[in-house]
Formats: C-alpha cells, structure tokens, sequence
C-alpha cells in the first residue's frame, strides 16, 4: 500500500503530532516553520530529522509534493492555508479551531465544497480513553432520551513556569496573550458533541472576571478567568461548558445525562467513570451505580498508550488516515461543518459574554443565507499576520492591561 506522505506546519505541536503518523506508517516529506527560534529551539532538543526539508514560504512548502497537510501553526491562523490546500487538492488535519473570524468560516466551507479534499477537525480529547466509554455508553441507549451533557477543561497555568512562557508565549503580541476564554472551546465542547450527537445551534455566555496577581509576570491581556457557555441544541437537549478556563484544580471533566442515568469522568480519579441509574430505570442485570476504569478495547492499544493527550493523538491520526485511504469525510464532529460550528460557537459565545450574556444563533453554513449573513464579518480579538491590530477586545473588561511591572518581569523572564 502506497504511503501517505504528510507535509507539517509549526514546529513545536506539528513535530508532536508528526510521531503518530509515523507509527501509522506515513512518511513525513516537509516541515513549514514560520518562526526561526522555533525551528532552532526544535533542532537543539534533536527533534528535527536532518532529512526533512524545511520552509518558512508556505507556498513554496506545498510545491514539495505530498498528501495531506496538518495545521498546527498559530491557534487561530487555519483558514488561508487549509483554503490554499484544498485549491491543490490536498487533504488538510486542522488543530484547535477551524477559522479564527466568522468570514474565516464562510470561505473555508466554500472552497472546502469546490474540491474533493478530506478535512478534518483534529480534536483528540473526544478520543481519551474515559470520553470514548462516555459514548460507547451513550450510544447503548440505555440512558435514554438525552438531555444535558457538561465539558470543563480547565487548564491553569502556573505563573513561575518558565518554560510554558519560553515555549508557548514567547511574543508579548502572542495569541494567547489575547485568548478570549470562550475562543478554545474544542476541548470542550468536542467531546460532548460527539457523545450525544447534539450540534450547538444558540449560544449564551458570560465571564469570571479575576486577572494575575500584579507580582507575577504577564503580557496577557485578557483578566477573565473562565467563561461559561450555554447552548441550545438541534436535538432540544443544552451543554454547558467552558472554553479554556483557569479555576480550581486541574481537570478535563464531561457528564452526559438522560431521563434514565447518566455518566461521567470522576475528577481528579485518573480517569474512572461513574454510571449511574434511577432505581426505577436501571437496565436488567446492572448495578445502578457503577464506579470503573474503562478499557481501550482497540487492536492498537500499544501504540495509544505511546501517544500524547491521554491516547488521543494517535487516535485522531488514525481516523485521518483511514478517511483518506476510505476515500471519505470524518464524522460528526470532526468534519468541517461541524469544525466550523464549533469556531462558531467560541467565536460568539464571546460576543454575548461582551454584550452581558445575549443569546447569539449559531449559523448553519451549509446554508448560503448564513453565509452571507457572515460573509464580511471578519472581527478579531487577535493581531494578524501583517501585523494589524484587533478589532475586538479580548477581555469582558475591556479597559484592562497588565501591569507596567507585570510587563517588565515578562520581558525578563523571555530572556
């Protein structure tokens, strides 16, 4: 069987994900790297193959001759190089969200809808081992109708970690100094999605507002610390959840609940489920509460267990590889429309969270009204490539800024 050759964007999360497709037995041709620090950082941790060629001209990286690419350049930069793929006819792994402004997302479907390219939303948390047995269990039928599904990731950063600044928010113009908490939403929300089955279709949302401590060094420029989202579903249920959030302890949790159970990932448990039954709708021959560690139940087991996030990046490498051999597009809600609902959602959950928790609808692209409803929308709490400045704010406070003294022990901390 002919190999797959992959062509990789961003050095530091690519070369991450470049080892899955390695071990599903892809040959990884080029490397574009927009950043020279980046690239040298890589090349002095002898994580870059010599053999590889490497770009810093997107255009001149996609003549090298390959496949498919993946985008895991900046956060919020997908759109324009998975549109320049699908004008080749390559087939495009996108991580985080699939467009970083609502026009973004119009352009994306449009040019995705001419071409015959795969793409695919590179979400692995859905693919995490206790996330995975939330929908085997959902998918059973014996929660009943269902109702209500949570997604909390919550990821608090330590301010004295050095190295997470050095490696991740290495500009004091970088993309998560200006993350809108409801933006990186996928992590969230993905996972419930797939569970249930649900697509988002109204959002509301609202902010925490509580900034860094004025000692601790910061060019962030956004002081919310959570933001919680509500929608209302095609299927009449509601999710709530957070986009990247930054209270209490650590942890990525999802509960599903229906008119007869529900289940969920117990925090701070490694992973173990509870499934619980009401007395009176327990299914014959089951405990009505259940406490477990799921198991992967899959032929690779071994090479899951050698992969990052909890499995979940070998397993969404995977499902890419066996969509293009098969010649078809991934499932709900790793395909593009539903990439593009979810950027949706983050991209106006913060919108209603500025406008003090007004309810926004989801637009569904595969409708041209919608599109061009959102066709000129191109509102962005982000600097652009060509250095423009945002044309949104970041922050439900919209006055705020770190420190000057925040900003002077960032600055000597990135050096």
């Amino acid at each position: 069987m002919k190999k797959i050759r992959i062509g990789i964007v961003g050095a530091g999360r690519g070369m991450d994900l470049a080892t899955n497709f390695i071990m599903l037995n892809c040959d990884i041709v080029a490397l574009c790297e927009f950043d020279p620090k980046r690239l040298q950082r890589l090349s002095e941790r002898n994580r870059l193959d010599p053999s590889i060629k490497v770009y810093s001209d997107f255009d001149e990286f996609l003549n090298h001759g390959m496949d498919a690419v993946v985008l895991a350049n900046y956060f919020h930069e997908h759109a324009p190089l998975a549109i320049k793929c699908f004008e080749r006819g390559l087939h495009v792994f996108s991580e985080c969200i699939s467009n970083g402004t609502m026009a973004e997302g119009v352009e994306l479907i449009r040019a995705f809808e001419k071409r015959n390219s795969v793409y695919m939303l590179a979400e692995n948390y859905p693919q995490m081992k206790f996330n995975r047995e939330i929908k085997r269990i959902c998918d059973s039928g014996k929660l009943g109708q269902l109702l209500y599904a949570e997604g909390e990731y919550n990821h608090p950063i330590d301010s004295k970690d050095t190295s997470f600044f050095k490696d991740c928010i290495y500009r004091a113009d970088h993309w998560r100094n200006y993350l809108p908490r409801t933006y990186y939403v996928t992590h969230s929300l993905g996972p419930i999605m797939w569970a249930t089955g649900a697509t988002p279709k109204k959002v509301t949302a609202f902010s925490v507002f509580s900034p860094m401590d004025g000692e601790d060094p910061s060019a962030r420029r956004v002081g919310d610390r959570v933001s919680l989202m509500m929608t209302q579903n095609d299927d009449g249920s509601v999710f709530r959840f957070t986009g990247c959030a930054a209270f209490g302890a650590h942890h990525n949790a999802y509960r599903v609940c229906g008119v007869n159970g529900s289940v969920e990932n117990l925090r701070g448990m490694n992973g173990k489920i509870m499934l619980r039954y009401n007395s009176w709708s327990t299914p014959d021959g089951e405990e009505n509460r259940q406490f477990y560690e799921p198991a992967w139940n899959d032929k690779d087991e071994e090479l899951i267990q050698r992969s990052g996030h909890g499995g979940g990046d070998y397993l969404t490498a995977r499902m890419f590889v066996e969509c293009i051999r098969e010649r078809r597009q991934p499932e709900h809600p790793f395909d593009i429309y539903s990439a593009v609902n979810m950027s949706s959602v983050a991209i106006l959950a913060h919108r209603s969270a500025l406008e003090g928790g007004k309810p926004y609808d989801i637009p569904d692209f595969h409708h041209e009204e919608w599109r061009r409803t959102y066709e000129n929308d191109r509102l962005s709490p982000f600097y652009g490539t060509d250095g423009s400045e945002p044309t949104l704010p970041c922050c439900t406070r919209t006055d705020y800024s770190p420190t000057e003294k925040q900003l002077e022990l960032y600055e000597e901390l990135l050096k």
